[in-house]
């Protein structure tokens, strides 16, 4: 018959040419692709799919290792003993120790109603001290020190250190002195402090002479 087309498909539905893959029910309820000649169309192979999941697995693998070790070397780092911070320096009075020596001749060119004697400076543990000034407590005497401060001393290797004074004024200074000093300021990278050696009876009665001659020609 003339002037008859082919059916137009209707709203809702849809045109399928011959080369269109047809829908076919499996049997169970659910309908799956085939190719016109009713054939499944190929897919992947199975191969090809497994080495991409153990591609996949490995990689995942691997970030997951990474993690554990990253976090349980962090745990290991943030708990491992914490070893004790050494302990400071001691105080330069506690490691020092002064010891008379004994009498000493005046050097040459000392003043007049001098005279000298010699202690033994000993650094018994830490870091070196300097002795950055030496003095005693009378106002009628003044004293230097050979060698002169600032000087140093390292533990293990004591110093001598050799006194002169020098009488300036008779009626300041004591005839019979009792317990004499000697004034030490003494620093090291603890602290710095002054410090009071009494350097015992052999020094009081060496004092106690040395004044009395030193006055005693004064007054000829």
């Amino acid at each position: 018959m003339s002037g008859v087309g082919p059916v137009e498909p209707g709203e809702g539905t849809r045109a399928w040419d011959t080369h269109d893959t047809h829908d076919t029910h499996d049997g169970h309820g659910t309908y799956g692709a085939h190719d016109a000649d009713g054939s499944r169309p190929h897919g992947p192979p199975r191969a090809h799919l497994a080495a991409l999941y153990a591609r996949h697995r490995r990689a995942a693998l691997v970030l997951v290792t990474t993690a554990a070790l990253l976090a349980g070397g962090g745990y290991l780092y943030a708990t491992r003993p914490q070893q004790p911070p050494p302990p400071p320096p001691p105080y330069p009075a506690q490691v020092v120790e002064m010891a008379y020596l004994g009498g000493e001749s005046t050097p040459a060119g000392a003043p007049p109603r001098s005279f000298s004697f010699a202690v033994r400076m000993t650094v018994e543990s830490g870091p070196p001290v300097t002795v950055t000034r030496v003095t005693q407590p009378y106002a009628g005497l003044a004293l230097v020190s050979a060698p002169r401060t600032p000087f140093r001393t390292r533990t293990g290797s004591p110093r001598k250190v050799t006194i002169t004074m020098h009488v300036t004024e008779c009626g300041e200074v004591p005839k019979d002195a009792g317990l004499p000093f000697l004034e030490v300021t003494l620093r090291n990278t603890r602290a710095i402090q002054a410090q009071s050696f009494i350097l015992g009876p052999r020094y009081a009665r060496h004092l106690s002479h040395a004044v009395q001659v030193a006055c005693s020609n004064e007054s000829r």
